[in-house]
Parts: C-alpha cells; sequence; structure tokens
C-alpha cells in the first residue's frame, strides 16, 4: 500500500485553488480550501473507522453506531465529502455543502461549535451567481477526489502530514495576499525560533492571546515531546480562529481551547474571575496597532496596567501587560514586537523601565528586516520570565544574519540554532551579543535600541594612498590609448 506524503498533499490541494485564481483574493478562497480539506480528513478518518468498526462487529449494526458515537468526531453519512461528491451536479450545491457543515457543527458541538460560521459555499457576492457558483464548488469538489488524497490516518506517512500540509497552505496563502496574509500568519522559522526559546516543557500550560492561525502554539508545543501539555488561545477574527481550531485537529491536538475575541477588551481565558497563568506565553501581536482600547481599559478590572497605560495610538506595550499579567509565578514569556517598544519615550518608556527594575527582561534579540509577510520592518524577539536569578539582560544582533530569497528574506536552522545557542550560554560573541548590566542599561535611560549594546560597526580598511596614486596613473595612461584608438578608427572612415 503506497501511502500519502506530504508533497502529494501540498501539490494536490495547492491546484485545487486554481479553481479560484481571477475570480477573488486568496484571502478569500482559503477559506474554502482549507474547509474542503478539513471536511476530507473528516470524511476519511470516518470511513477508516467505519470499516475497522465493520470488521470487528460483523452485521452488528447497533454496536457499529454506539461504538462511532465514542469516537472524537461523530460524522453523518449526508456529511461525507463521498455525499457532496455524489451531488456535484446538484442546481444548488452551494446549500448542500453548507448544510453538511451545519450538520458536522451540530452533531459535534462540544469540539466544533462555530468551525464554519464564517464560510459560506452559497454566498452570490463571493462565488457568483448559481451557474458559476456551481460550476465553481464541482471543480473544487473533482479536485478534492483525486485518488492520490488518501487521508485515511493508516494511510498516512507520519501524524502531521495534514497539519503540516494546512501549513504549507496558510504560508501560501499569506504569501500571496501581503499585508492582509501576513495578519494571520507567523513565518515558520521565527515560530520555531520562538518556541524554542520559551522551552515548553511537560505539563505546562501554554498560551497565545493573539494565536491567529495556531501555528505559535502547535510549534511551542512539538518542543515538549509528547501530548502533556494545554494549549490556550484567543483571536478576534472569525474566520482566523477558525483556521486555528481545524489546524489544531488536524495537528492531533484535540483539547486546545481556542477562544474568539477582542483578547485585551476582553480576555476569556479566567479562572475564578481572574486571568488565567500560563507556564508559558508567546506571541506575534499585531505590530503598533491603533485604537486598541485605551479609553475603555483606563479602569482594567484584571489589573493588567499596572505598570501604566500605554499610549492610544500604539498597542505594543498593551499586549505587554496582558501577557506578563498572564504568566505564573515561574512562567517564561517570548513575543515578537517592532523595534520601536525599545526606544520610545513618554508613557511606553515609563512602562519599559517598571518591567526592567523589576527584573523581567531577559533578553533582545533582533531579527533580520523583511521576514514578514505585508512589512519590511525589522523584528525583535523579547523574552521575559518571572522569578529570574540573574539582573542582567542578553542582547543579540542577529539583523545581518539571514537568506536573501526572492521576495522574502529568510532564517534557517543554522540561523535558528545560533541563536539558540548563544541565548542558551549568554554568550558574548563580538559583533553579535553582549550580556548588559542593570547599570549599563540605566546609563542609558532604558533605551534598549540594540546598537547601544552590541557594536556591529565595521571600519573600513585605511586606503593605501601610494597605491591609488599609482592605479589612478595606470587608468589614465589606458584611457589615453584608447582615445588614440577611437581618433584613428574615425580619421579612417573619414569622420
Amino acid at each position: 500500500m503506497q501511502k500519502t506524503n506530504q508533497d502529494t498533499i501540498n501539490n494536490i490541494v495547492w491546484k485545487a485553488c486554481d479553481t479560484f485564481r481571477g475570480t477573488m483574493d486568496s484571502s478569500e478562497y482559503k477559506d474554502y480550501v482549507l474547509t474542503m480539506l478539513f471536511v476530507k480528513y473528516l470524511s476519511d478518518f470516518y470511513k477508516e473507522k467505519l470499516e475497522e468498526l465493520k470488521a470487528k462487529y460483523g452485521d452488528n449494526q447497533e454496536r457499529v453506531e454506539r461504538s462511532l458515537k465514542r469516537e472524537k468526531f461523530v460524522l453523518d453519512e449526508s456529511c461525507t465529502f463521498e455525499y457532496l461528491l455524489k451531488h456535484k451536479e446538484a442546481d444548488n450545491l452551494g446549500e448542500v455543502i453548507n448544510k453538511a457543515l451545519m450538520k458536522i457543527e451540530e452533531d459535534n458541538s462540544e469540539k466544533l461549535e462555530g468551525i464554519f460560521r464564517n464560510v459560506d459555499f452559497n454566498s452570490e457576492v463571493k462565488l457568483g451567481k448559481t451557474k458559476e457558483r456551481n460550476s465553481l464548488l464541482k471543480n473544487l469538489l473533482e479536485d478534492f477526489s483525486d485518488s492520490r488524497l488518501d487521508l485515511r490516518p493508516s494511510h498516512l506517512v507520519g501524524n502531521d502530514v495534514i497539519g503540516d500540509a494546512y501549513e504549507y497552505l496558510i504560508a501560501h496563502f499569506a504569501s500571496d495576499a501581503g499585508k492582509k496574509g501576513g495578519e494571520f500568519f507567523t513565518p515558520s522559522a521565527v515560530s520555531t525560533l520562538l518556541a524554542k526559546l520559551v522551552e515548553a516543557k511537560e505539563g505546562d500550560r501554554i498560551y497565545d492571546p493573539t494565536c491567529g492561525s495556531g501555528s505559535l502554539l502547535i510549534k511551542a508545543s512539538k518542543e515538549v515531546g509528547n501530548h502533556n501539555f494545554a494549549l490556550y488561545g484567543q483571536e478576534r477574527n472569525g474566520q482566523t480562529q477558525a483556521l486555528s481550531k481545524m489546524n489544531m485537529f488536524l495537528h492531533e491536538v484535540n483539547d486546545a481551547k481556542i477562544e474568539w475575541g477582542d483578547t485585551l477588551r476582553n480576555p476569556l481565558h479566567l479562572e475564578n474571575d481572574h486571568l488565567m497563568k500560563f507556564d508559558v506565553v508567546v506571541a506575534n501581536p499585531p505590530f503598533s496597532l491603533d485604537k486598541w482600547g485605551a479609553e475603555e481599559l483606563a479602569e482594567d478590572k484584571y489589573r493588567r496596567f499596572e505598570y501604566g497605560l500605554p499610549p492610544k495610538s500604539k498597542g505594543d506595550y498593551a499586549f505587554v501587560s496582558h501577557m506578563l499579567a498572564s504568566l505564573n509565578v515561574n512562567g517564561r514569556m517570548g513575543v515578537v514586537l517592532p523595534h520601536g517598544v525599545l526606544f520610545r519615550g513618554a508613557s511606553e518608556g515609563k512602562i519599559r523601565k517598571a518591567i526592567i527594575d523589576d527584573n523581567l527582561l531577559d533578553a533582545v534579540i533582533g531579527l533580520p528586516s523583511n521576514l514578514f509577510f505585508g512589512t519590511g520592518i525589522p523584528a525583535t524577539i523579547l523574552i521575559f520570565k518571572r522569578g529570574r536569578k540573574n539582573k542582567d539582560v542578553l542582547f543579540i544582533d542577529a539583523s545581518r544574519e539571514f537568506n536573501k530569497d526572492k521576495n522574502q528574506n529568510s532564517i534557517d536552522e543554522a540561523h535558528i540554532q545560533k541563536i539558540l545557542t548563544t541565548y542558551q550560554t549568554r554568550a558574548e560573541i563580538e559583533k553579535y551579543s553582549h550580556v548588559a548590566t542593570l547599570e549599563e542599561i540605566q546609563e542609558n535611560d532604558y533605551n534598549l535600541n540594540i546598537p547601544r549594546y552590541v557594536d556591529t560597526f565595521e571600519e573600513e580598511e585605511p586606503v593605501d594612498i601610494e597605491a591609488t596614486k599609482k592605479e589612478i596613473i595606470i587608468i589614465e595612461d589606458e584611457l589615453a590609448k584608447v582615445k588614440a584608438e577611437m581618433k584613428s578608427y574615425l580619421e579612417e572612415l573619414g569622420l
């Protein structure tokens, strides 16, 4: 039996996108393609379980149905991919698919409630009038009916191939959609680096308050090495929260708690009406978010802004404050932010000073520019820890070490490993890293701009004046000879 591998899934599903190209932006058609991948996964999962139970219980339909209800997903025959494929010629195909999705949600309400709320396969606005819409959806179903796209668990090469295909698609959609796409996706290498820096351990509660499509949470959980962890996330965009929930299931994380809502205005991970506390917090929040809710949160009942209220036009320290308030007594936290958080003054300067004085900041890591979709600005990773014993801050300038790709810069495994090793050993490396004392930071008036601590200035080699003079004489000599030759040629031509 030939098993379904990563490349096969990637290629077939990416080809399915051709159905929509030219009719709508990838930031919109991603929902249809990714939803259909999820339905195909559910359907093939159900099909295999049904085959196993029929082999086990024979004609005892009651036993088969009772066992099916105990599986992680319940799927009625009218919701399977095969059922949809049989009805691909239906005059109301969009309606048929919508009904199937609604039934899947109803039958799996505890796990899948709201997961399809933002995708409408019968939308005239997005998919066109009935005839055009039916044609698009028929093509989509036919693309996913490729016999090589067998997503039954026993037919897959490894447990993560569907989830990784999902991430592959999200990355490509983000690349295509530019700024729109970048809002729901952190580049894989950056997620990997951040996950390794915070070192999630067995039994940890891991939280991302702006979880997007969930890739950062999944990367952090993979550092644990087994399934003994708990994932929590919140995302204010309903479509993206649905993507995140699907992503979790496709990576076999079946109990993640991904909430839909604005984390700053309405945090939803609570215990006894207080913020839930976590071992690990990771995030790539929207950079310098305008109108994040400062007026409404001046009196915050969760007491997240004890270091001060950030400016209403820049939400970076609002997210940092929320994340710090969500850490338990020995918690670790990693966040991707724009460089402005390192040196901007006024209320942000006061917050930064208070955080440093409380000995919470552990490291500042400068990343290369143009790593993120939709923005060329460089970013920084800040690592915070509660219960720190040392009172210094490690600065790493990794901004000059990257791969120059066609449209984006990227970092690879070697870059990640160098940053990670430097962080773990707190090594001083010339023109790359420096461990700054609190006194140094105070002398710099709590300005964390990396060049103040890591000197990357490259002195130019002194110019050899005598050698340069000789070179100029030689060049002038050669130029005179060329001019004489040109004059001779022109005279021969009578010009």
